[in-house]
């Protein structure tokens, strides 16, 4: 069902619209996510590239190797900080925004969380939902749901 997100950083300068089908959110426990969102973890909702649009302002980004050994394109405000959304650089008719960003953060629910061998002692999420050891992504890749192996 498609659907109308708008959202933009903590001072107003940069904003965003999203027109479409809303993806799945999760939250990701790697370290680039740590640090760019400054808490545990990352929270982050798929969208189609189609249907986003910056509509004022013109964030910065910064491009760093990740775990996975890909560039990844995050951009954030460059006059307050504020995370936006992240490039991946194997989809490029994908975004992630920033949950955090989004005017309505409750119009996303995580469902699943990556990177969990990077995650914190002290983060605790639920733990029936979806989690993987590193990303989705990869033939050695082990989700657990509910505890087991899927």
């Amino acid at each position: 069902m498609a659907e109308m997100l708008t959202g933009g950083c903590l001072c107003g300068a940069v904003r965003y619209t999203y027109e479409g089908d809303v993806g799945p959110a999760g939250y990701c426990h790697c370290e680039d996510c740590r640090r760019t969102s400054g808490g545990a973890f990352g929270v982050s909702v798929r969208v189609a590239a189609a249907g986003f649009r910056v509509v004022a302002g013109a964030p910065k980004s910064f491009v760093k190797l990740g775990d996975s050994g890909r560039a990844v394109a995050r951009f954030f405000c460059g006059d307050c900080g504020s995370p936006l959304y992240t490039l991946p650089p194997l989809h490029p008719d994908v975004v992630f925004i920033k949950a955090g960003s989004l005017d309505n953060p409750d119009a996303v629910r995580p469902n699943r969380q990556a990177w969990m061998r990077s995650r914190v002692d002290w983060a605790e999420i639920d733990p029936s939902i979806t989690s993987y050891e590193t990303n989705r992504v990869g033939a050695q890749q082990k989700a657990r749901h509910n505890g087991r192996a899927l």
